[in-house]
């Protein structure tokens, strides 16, 4: 399977496509060839074909099965909860990361130090692109410090108002992918879809996990044409840093 973008996707979130499966040093992955009008693309579910708890999901076979497809651009699919008063339904694109999580396996380099510079987090041409997408779809946007809780189980509302202090969203599989991302030095994006207020953040006191995949079920389409506009855009020679982070890594 050969393709230029993958796209990860989680909860909600599937692109239909011939099946496949690739084999990784951390076991296979299944992946779908697809499609997008005319741009190819494979997609990858984050959860696999189990569902996955996103502390148990192993983030180096999903960016190790992309780096081994041909991927260039990897674009995740994240749903989020909104600590910044985000509306349900909006699109969040973020430019920074704080992370709480516990026990994932965050490096392909386990043997000797790789010092990744993760001053630009997220590729900044090809989170600009989906971001100028989203914008020319008169899509409600806005940007920010995503934080990565470890779950499974959702946050409580002192949890949110520590966590309001070091960023904007919060959400459970953004980290480690997008260090490793660029320890494979690809260039990775997210697109952030806020499905829910975080806990304490609105009018309901209890929030159910059930509503989340239909909120991203409802952002599918805009989704699709936000990765197709971005596609169009994509410039094959990559003018970006991503593709030299390994030569800039104190090894």
């Amino acid at each position: 399977m050969d393709a230029e973008i993958a796209v990860i996707g989680g909860v909600g979130f599937t692109l239909e496509g011939i099946a496949d499966e690739v084999d990784t040093a951390y076991g296979p992955v299944p992946a779908f060839r697809s499609g997008i009008k005319s741009q190819r693309l494979a997609f990858i579910p984050r959860h696999g074909t189990g569902h996955l708890p996103p502390h148990k999901v192993d983030y180096r076979a999903i960016i190790s099965a992309a780096k081994k497809i041909g991927a260039q651009w990897v674009i995740s699919v994240n749903s989020v909860g909104a600590m910044a008063s985000q509306p349900v339904g909006s699109f969040f694109f973020p430019y920074d990361f704080v992370e709480f999580t516990k026990c994932r396996s965050n490096t392909f380099y386990e043997d000797r130090a790789v010092h990744i510079d993760l001053s630009e987090a997220y590729c900044p041409h090809l989170r600009g692109h989906l971001l100028a997408a989203a914008k020319s779809l008169d899509l409600e946007t806005s940007e920010g410090v995503y934080v990565c809780a470890e779950g499974p189980h959702l946050e409580t509302p002192g949890q949110i108002r520590m966590m309001r202090q070091f960023g904007d969203v919060v959400g459970m599989t953004g980290y480690p992918e997008v260090a490793l991302a660029r320890e494979a030095e690809l260039c990775y994006a997210s697109i952030c879809i806020i499905t829910n207020p975080a806990a304490g953040m609105g009018e309901s006191e209890s929030l159910s996990a059930s509503d989340i995949p239909e909120q991203v079920k409802k952002c599918h389409q805009d989704v699709r044409e936000i990765i197709y506009q971005a596609a169009l855009k994509l410039d094959e020679k990559r003018s970006c840093h991503c593709r030299e982070s390994l030569s800039k890594a104190a090894l």
